[in-house]
């Protein structure tokens, strides 16, 4: 067992783990940041994303000693702290680009990891940057359309598939 410290959404923390350790297992069960979702644990899903030192990586496939020293930023810190939603999860719920909820986390993840790097992509642009995230319940339409219209465009002209 060793100490793992990280600065998770912008909070120091330390845990015990052992070497074989997931860093979504150490966010999960150490940290308790139970919005970080394991739902392969083979790096297909995508819905353990989250930002270590600003890259999005997909925590099932990175030791969390690997991440000893880093920040994190996972879906529990997205939203301002008296709760209210920031863009990206507040145009989610407006576009109805959720159903089950349990690939959202890594989807807004993932969406805000594009943003950063191409504020205005297009359609085809976002539905490429989501392959690595898989949704069982959506059809990807309307988090598509979410993540176009947190990136300020006019989402009237998306067709639904």
């Amino acid at each position: 067992m060793s100490q793992v410290t990280l600065t998770v959404n912008g909070k120091e923390m330390s845990a015990d783990a052992e070497g074989r350790t997931l860093l979504s297992q150490f966010l999960r069960e150490n940290l308790g940041m139970t919005g970080t979702h394991v739902g392969c644990d083979t790096s297909q899903c995508g819905a353990c994303v989250v930002h270590v030192d600003g890259v999005a990586v997909k925590s099932c496939t990175m030791l969390a000693m690997e991440a000893d020293g880093a920040a994190v930023s996972t879906i529990e810190g997205q939203a301002a702290d008296d709760g209210t939603l920031n863009t990206l999860q507040q145009a989610f719920q407006d576009h109805h680009g959720l159903q089950c909820g349990f690939c959202t986390p890594g989807m807004i993840m993932s969406a805000a990891d594009l943003l950063k790097t191409n504020p205005k992509p297009t359609e085809t642009e976002v539905r490429h940057h989501l392959e690595g995230n898989i949704c069982r319940c959506t059809g990807y339409h309307n988090i598509v359309k979410a993540i176009m219209a947190a990136s300020g465009q006019d989402v009237s002209g998306i067709a639904a598939e």
